[in-house]
């Protein structure tokens, strides 16, 4: 049963956008954007991406929902690329004119969620294998079966690709998953709790979270790093184009963060993953460049607000150099998110609570009140 709001207990101006609302306590992450400090599930973020698998992450993140050890939550998601494959047919039948994204999402909503497997293990087990196959799908190749021997980072590129990958593009894709496993209550992941707290299934709340990353404020930014880069060339263009992209009041791709105040600390886990790539690819090394030129440049046009480095940036140099395609950047966070997404859901309806924000009506009043 849902109430009417009491306007006498609202606040007089609320924020736009819920800008400093609390909307829900979580033990899943905190994001300190003064500290520049992310913390999941009792840990910061440095201690866990570059340090475990994807997996290993997820079951930290999980830890208080009985979903099975670290090595029965390995299995699972083993299990669930093997399920998840026998939809190929499905996902290789539909429209052409679908985008990678699109079939993935067409994936999910017709997946089986067995008995045999907790659906927040069948669903993020399901999606690598849902984005390797669409992907080749899309550029006329067939689909590579998943190996149930291998690790999720490890078999999503060897099904992207059809090679068994490099152990160092292993580490850096499986140090990115982890990166964004989690990140309090942004849009994609409120979207989440409000759907999982009508208690509909975790599968329904995935779309919806899916739907709100597609938009381009949310999960667009690391392609167009990417594009930025390549519009620099080298690097003793970067200051000029720099200026000029400043002065026509561009935004750069990459710098600041609607929570950081300062550096982005998943930033700093992704250019630590380049490091040990041991890239001496010239654009890895042409970012750097830009980097420094572009936090000189916003320091001295803007320096009253602080615009730091934020993850796009390095998300988009590292998974290059990795050689994932960069329209796969969105579909490939929404794998990487997706464990974040069903926690979530699955802490929201601990509560038993609908989620039912209240609105201030602005409207035309009625002539007769």
């Amino acid at each position: 049963m849902t109430h009417a709001p009491n306007h006498a207990r609202m606040t007089p101006d609320p924020t736009a956008g819920l800008e400093g609302v609390v909307a829900a306590t979580t033990r899943l992450s905190d994001v300190d954007g003064d500290g520049g400090i992310l913390i999941l599930r009792g840990k910061r973020i440095e201690e866990l991406a570059g340090k475990v698998p994807f997996e290993t992450a997820a079951a930290h993140l999980w830890q208080d929902f009985d979903l099975g050890t670290e090595d029965e939550i390995r299995k699972g998601f083993a299990q669930a690329r093997r399920a998840a494959f026998g939809l190929v047919p499905l996902l290789e039948s539909a429209p052409s004119s679908l985008s990678v994204y699109e079939r993935m999402q067409i994936g999910l909503a017709v997946l089986p969620v067995a008995d045999t497997l907790h659906p927040a293990i069948a669903i993020s087990g399901a999606l690598p294998v849902f984005l390797a196959a669409s992907h080749r799908i899309s550029q006329g190749l067939a689909a590579i079966a998943p190996d149930s021997t291998l690790g999720c980072a490890r078999d999503l590129l060897r099904m992207l690709t059809g090679r068994d990958p490099e152990d160092s593009h292993t580490a850096a894709l499986d140090r990115y998953l982890v990166t964004i496993l989690d990140h309090g209550l942004n849009a994609s992941t409120f979207t989440a709790r409000v759907i999982g707290s009508t208690r509909a299934s975790l599968k329904q709340a995935v779309l919806g979270a899916m739907g709100a990353l597609a938009g381009p404020l949310h999960g667009g930014a690391p392609g167009p790093v990417l594009d930025m880069i390549d519009a620099i060339g080298q690097p003793e263009n970067a200051e000029s184009w720099i200026a000029d992209a400043l002065a026509r009041k561009e935004r750069l791709m990459g710098f600041g963060h609607r929570i950081y105040r300062t550096r982005d600390p998943r930033a700093d886990v992704l250019k630590e993953g380049l490091r040990i790539l041991g890239q001496s690819d010239p654009k890895v090394l042409l970012a750097e460049d830009i980097e420094q030129a572009a936090l000189a440049a916003l320091r001295k046009a803007k320096p009253d607000r602080p615009l730091e480095t934020n993850v796009e940036f390095y998300t988009a140099v590292l998974l290059d150099a990795v050689g994932i395609d960069r329209t796969l950047f969105t579909p490939l966070f929404a794998t990487g998110r997706t464990p974040g997404w069903c926690a979530h859901v699955l802490e929201q309806q601990e509560t038993g609570k609908l989620i039912r924000p209240a609105s201030r009506y602005v409207g035309p009043k009625p002539e007769k009140m």
